[in-house]
């Protein structure tokens, strides 16, 4: 394995900024519900948790510590962030209007595959989350399983793949198996996963857990548009649904992957495997360096670019490109408009239709952008 590859693996999961010095003296500007902020455009401000400060303190905004959160979504009433903060193995949840940040599943500090309520369940390397309004998924990648978790209760069940055991194997529940699951994604009756370590996106049945496998070849890694298993991928991470088409974040071939759902057919929607780079462009004449975290708005998607440490935007109708916030000029914490802000490895990102939420993974925090 050469060392870039192994470099891009140990970032995507946040356990190597590969380089980036991120500026934890940057001034913190924190969100207020009905603050001027919320009609500035494109202004980015900290919600949750202190950049370069890593902890699992439940508590309000800035007070609130999250070690290296990384998947995030927004409930369906669009009140409540869910974050899958792999660093504590826990699964969080904030209140938008006042920052107040909770764990609602898994325990601080302690690793594991356990079934159960709230904190007496485990996780291992929780990456990303899904919801469909009463349940949440997560990719729980260490362990290699899909877990869900009750809202409302805090019930915590495995769904798919078996903890422990690494593989490819369509199949129903436990029967299946994964290779480092990283993005979810639903269409509240299936979830679609990119199974990183397997270069496949996987799909699965809600109400019956059979796991088939849409797009890719396990072990054929690379980089081609195509139907089906005819199709190629390298490091899937994100995945966002419209829910006719999935659109994938493919993290080392630097492009945006188109997927149609009922047929299978795979192209490319942005960026090129042979070019990396910040370009704002057209299609494949833009370029991306590490695309993680997907959301989409139905005309728009926002991508979080991990390795520019930028967030960028996509018309889905023409493919233009642009940069929304943050430079791959340099990483750092600081809030601002456009360009002025500074983000350090930003992996999760969702919307409510009104303002983006980043999970800003190597500042620990939790920043928003209107």
């Amino acid at each position: 394995m050469n060392k870039m590859f192994l470099c891009l693996i140990l970032a995507l999961l946040s356990l190597s900024g590969c380089g980036s010095t991120a500026n934890t003296n940057a001034p913190v500007a924190t969100y207020t519900s009905g603050s001027v902020f919320e009609t500035s455009k494109n202004t980015v401000a900290t919600i949750a948790g202190s950049p370069g400060v890593a902890g699992s303190t439940d508590a309000v905004g800035t007070a609130a510590r999250f070690k290296l959160p990384n998947g995030i979504t927004v409930s369906s009433d669009k009140t409540t962030l869910y974050v899958a903060d792999y660093g504590n193995n826990t699964i969080r949840m904030i209140i938008t209007a006042t920052g107040a940040v909770t764990t609602l599943a898994g325990k601080a500090g302690v690793s594991g595959t356990a079934d159960g309520i709230g904190t007496a369940a485990t996780f291992n390397g929780p990456h990303d989350i899904a919801t469909d309004g009463t349940s949440l998924y997560v990719t729980d990648s260490t362990s290699n399983t899909i877990r869900k978790i009750d809202i409302a209760t805090g019930v915590v069940t495995t769904l798919a793949g078996k903890a422990g055991v690494v593989g490819p194997s369509d199949g129903t529940g436990t029967a299946a198996t994964f290779n480092e699951p990283l993005g979810i994604t639903t269409d509240n009756t299936n979830l679609y996963v990119t199974d990183a370590g397997n270069n496949t996106i996987r799909k699965i049945n809600i109400s019956t857990r059979v796991v088939t496998t849409l797009a890719g070849s396990a072990g054929s890694g690379g980089y081609l548009d195509g139907t089906g298993s005819a199709a190629a991928f390298n490091l899937p991470a994100g995945i966002t649904t419209d829910g006719t088409v999935l659109y994938v974040a493919d993290f080392n071939n630097n492009a945006i992957r188109k997927i149609v759902i009922s047929t299978g057919v795979v192209t490319t929607l942005a960026g090129s495997m042979n070019f990396y780079g910040s370009a704002d462009s057209t299609g494949t004449g833009a370029s991306f360096y590490g695309p993680n975290g997907i959301t989409t708005d139905g005309t728009n998607l926002y991508v979080a670019e991990s390795l520019n440490d930028t967030v960028r935007k996509i018309v889905i109708s023409t493919g233009i490109v642009t940069t929304l916030a943050g430079s791959p000029a340099g990483a750092g914490s600081s809030n601002g408009v456009g360009s002025a802000a500074r983000f350090y490895f930003p992996v999760g990102i969702t919307t409510d239709g009104t303002s983006l939420y980043v999970a800003d993974t190597d500042n620990d925090t939790i920043r928003i952008i209107n």
